[in-house]
């Protein structure tokens, strides 16, 4: 259907130029390994080329991703199946009366302060390292800004939780260091702010600092 003319012999590549041709690919693909795939591929730069363009950067985050999938995937494979997680300890119980009340497994206390407009004040608890408090404070009147903190005389400090603007905050802290751990407020609006704080749980005293 089709006249197509055949190539005459002398057209036709010499076994020679197929050769020479072969070691030519050889090369271009040796130096394209060297030059791109390696570094690329494994962040591998054994001419530092890669890093001139940018590949080995490339390479050394897929091997780093490489790595994590690795880990993520053995430690998946050694956790148990069909294990429960451990539950954590109950928070210390939030029943107590309005009034201080202690006994030998935890103690609850109750304090209210006034805030004028620009004023700050403090509340503390005295608490030994690891243990755990229940709290819960709210505002009438207004909103606060709070700090949430611990510290003592040997220097040592840590700021659990901050925020402005806040009507209210609760939750569960575990002191990190024997010291006090308490709560900073201060009032920035143009009315008076009252808050009320109510905490339970493992700690010697509740007082006023500031």
């Amino acid at each position: 259907m089709y006249n197509t003319e055949l190539p005459n012999r002398s057209e036709l590549p010499s076994s020679k130029q197929l050769l020479i041709s072969t070691v030519i690919a050889i090369i271009i693909a040796t130096v394209l390994l060297v030059t791109v795939v390696l570094p690329s591929e494994y962040g591998i730069d054994l001419t530092r080329i890669g890093g001139v363009l940018g590949l080995t950067q490339m390479g050394e985050i897929k091997m780093k991703l490489a790595e994590e999938a690795k880990a993520d995937r053995e430690t998946a494979a050694a956790q148990p199946a069909n294990v429960p997680a451990k539950a954590a300890p109950p928070p210390a119980s939030n029943t107590a009366p309005a009034t201080s009340t202690t006994s030998a497994a935890a103690k609850s206390d109750e304090m209210t302060v006034t805030l004028k407009p620009g004023e700050a004040a403090e509340i503390k608890l005295d608490m030994t390292k690891g243990a755990l408090v229940k709290y819960e404070w709210t505002t009438t009147g207004g909103v606060v800004n709070h700090d949430t903190h611990g510290d003592n005389p040997r220097k040592q400090f840590i700021s659990y939780k901050k925020g402005t603007g806040v009507l209210a905050d609760s939750g569960d802290r575990v002191a990190d260091f024997d010291g006090s751990h308490g709560w900073f407020w201060r009032n920035r609006s143009q009315t008076d702010v009252t808050i009320t704080i109510k905490a339970s749980g493992a700690y010697q005293s509740m007082k006023r600092v500031s």
